[in-house]
């Protein structure tokens, strides 16, 4: 009787009608392509099935629609039931879900990714699909400030992972309404049983303490569910839907049973498992549509007036940064975050001037950048800044990042031994190699504050994961304000036939005063300010050799691994002429001192640059 008081008797045998079919398709799909995670999405199908039909507010003709709710997948792996339900709204054919689900080409891949227009971000790798939901909510709430709803599909496995904590606890300070988790508490992992299993009253009383709304369920009673999506969407802060499910619902010979994880069942076994579900059907869903919403508003097309700085004045650029990125403020689609440390990074001054577009993240890095790629997601153009170091923290969300496509800058300051005395544990010193690595990055690592600034301006357009290096210490303006910083590009500070000196950032200023000293002893050095370190000025190396006769002193205050000499010697591989390349980097581990007794120490500073072009000519 409660089921047909809270759903008609049609519409409620219309939804379990769906879920079967949510059901028979991941598993044919999975077992077509002979893998897949199909008991993992058996059991989130009734979930699903409810969501759609009724919760769910999407035009699924116009996935661009500024008022479409957001769906997203955190637990990824369920890919099969994602586009099953990309097959029941009539966004996929059944064709091409059983034909080339996971196979070469395909845009149906094994985990879901925005080459679909219905999907935002890449999920897979567990517990970033919510963090990214808090930046859409962030945005929803706060900027384009309409009544889309964000859900996010979470397995219980990720919410052993501390990112799904740190984005609970945000959601739960900015008072998002409007974002929702949906957990699939189906009790077992990918060995075994999860943490807690079914203990669901202690899932509630942890999102509770993060100031979230929990909401028990039985995950496969329609109504149940119904009833509380229907509480969420009304709720004044953000709920989680603890759905207490079973792994391989509607398949007895897998219910409830270890070691189906990321296994498709075999041809014989699915067969008995879709005809025991009621074979193949074509039910189209046609959920709820959003309400029309006002067009975005159009971003400032003229450039920023950018800070200005005078020859000789020193300047670090860091607060370069800071300038120049209070200065984009004038365009309302930029926006800044920061994890805690702003007074450092200079990114207070953008949140001073425009606080409502500022978002501080407290020390939770993971979820620094994940609200990073949830806000681009809206239209607009993050830039989030920490310390180098501590952007370790959240590289898998930044690998992550580059295969959704997102296009955002991260800023790294208080980088290399150059910081002094706070000691190897604040230095970033592996973050130009690890910012290489990410598929289409770009890498930029400024030597004084008007390049620092024309780079940063350039990177509100610029697509892809940019990374930008900034200096704690402050140092001689080298260039005019009117000078051109092309990403890709390098500059010439220096000309000279007997050795080229090579750096970045803050080894540019030591390359400048050992080619001084040098010059005083009759020996002329070329000084090459490669701030591009990826994409690199490869035409301007190929000269240096040319006019050098291949003799090279490369200086980087990183570690020798992966860095600005190994971008170098890479564009050089190739090249014919014979080359003497010495590579100055920080081989052994710092300490504490004043910056330029670590660089001394690390032998980047002006004496073994010094040193090293002698022993080259």
């Amino acid at each position: 009787m409660e089921a047909e008081r809270t759903l008609p008797r049609e519409e409620l045998a219309r939804i379990s009608e769906l879920a079967a079919q949510l059901r028979v398709d991941a598993i044919r799909c999975s077992t077509r392509a002979g893998s897949g995670h199909p008991t993992s999405s058996l059991s989130a199908a009734d979930l699903l099935a409810v969501l759609i039909s009724r919760h769910l507010r999407y035009d699924w003709s116009h996935p661009g629609n500024r008022a479409n709710d957001h769906l997203i997948f955190s637990k990824g792996h369920a890919s099969p039931l994602l586009y099953a339900v990309f097959r029941a709204v009539g966004a996929i054919s059944e064709q091409e879900l059983m034909e080339t689900y996971r196979q070469s080409g395909s845009r149906l891949q094994g985990h879901p990714t925005p080459v679909l227009p219905w999907v935002d971000v890449a999920t897979g790798s567990l517990g970033q699909g919510l963090p990214v939901g808090v930046g859409i909510a962030l945005a929803g709430r706060y900027l384009d400030r309409l009544p889309f709803h964000v859900w996010a599909l979470c397995g219980d496995s990720e919410m052993a992972e501390g990112s799904v904590w740190e984005a609970l606890d945000k959601a739960g300070h900015y008072g998002l309404g409007n974002l929702t988790a949906i957990v699939d508490v189906n009790r077992l992992g990918q060995r075994g049983p999860t943490e807690l299993e079914w203990d669901l009253d202690t899932y509630r009383r942890r999102v509770e303490a993060f100031g979230c709304q929990g909401i028990v369920v039985d995950g496969h009673d329609l109504v149940a569910v119904d009833e509380a999506l229907g509480r969420a969407r009304q709720a004044t802060g953000p709920t989680v839907v603890l759905a207490r499910t079973v792994k391989g619902r509607g398949v007895p010979e897998v219910e409830n049973k270890p070691g189906w994880h990321g296994k498709a069942l075999p041809p014989d076994m699915a067969e008995r498992a879709v005809q025991a579900l009621g074979g193949a059907r074509t039910i189209r869903v046609a959920g709820p549509r959003p309400e029309p919403a006002p067009p975005a508003p159009a971003s400032v097309a003229e450039p920023p007036d950018l800070p200005r700085y005078d020859k000789g004045t020193k300047v670090a650029t860091r607060d370069a940064y800071g300038d120049a990125l209070r200065a984009l403020g004038a365009r309302p689609d930029v926006v800044a975050l920061d994890g805690e440390v702003s007074d450092s990074t200079r990114t207070e001054r953008f949140g001073a001037a425009y606080p409502d577009r500022f978002f501080e993240m407290f020390i939770s890095e993971q979820q620094l950048v994940a609200a990073a790629v949830g806000l681009q997601v809206r239209g607009y153009r993050p830039f989030a800044a920490t310390f180098a170091a501590f952007l370790s923290r959240a590289y898998d969300f930044v690998r992550m990042a580059a295969i959704s496509q997102a296009d955002l800058a991260l800023a790294g300051s208080h980088a290399g031994v150059e910081i002094g005395p706070d000691g190897p544990s604040q230095m970033g010193l592996e973050d130009l190699a690890a910012m290489r690595a990410v598929h289409g990055s770009t890498v930029l690592y400024p030597s004084d504050a008007v390049s620092c600034a024309a780079l940063v301006a350039q990177l509100a357009d610029h697509p892809g994961i940019s990374y930008l290096r900034t200096t704690r210490g402050k140092y001689p303006v080298l260039y005019d304000n009117d000078d051109d910083f092309p990403i890709g590009g390098s500059r010439l500070l220096r000309g000279g036939g007997d050795v080229a000196l090579i750096g970045a950032g803050v080894t540019v200023h030591n390359c400048l005063s050992a080619a001084e000293e040098l010059a005083r002893e009759g020996i002329e050095t070329l000084v090459v300010d490669l701030y591009s370190v990826k994409p690199l000025d490869r035409r301007r190396l190929l000269d240096a050799v040319r006019d050098t006769g291949g003799r090279l002193v490369v200086v980087e205050d990183h570690y020798p691994e992966g860095g600005l000499g190994s971008a170098v010697l890479e564009a050089l591989a190739d090249v014919a002429e014979p080359l003497r390349v010495t590579h100055l980097a920080v081989r052994g581990l710092p300490g504490s001192g004043t910056p330029t007794q670590q660089m001394d120490r690390a032998g980047i500073g002006v004496d073994a640059i010094v040193r090293a072009a002698r022993a080259l000519g």
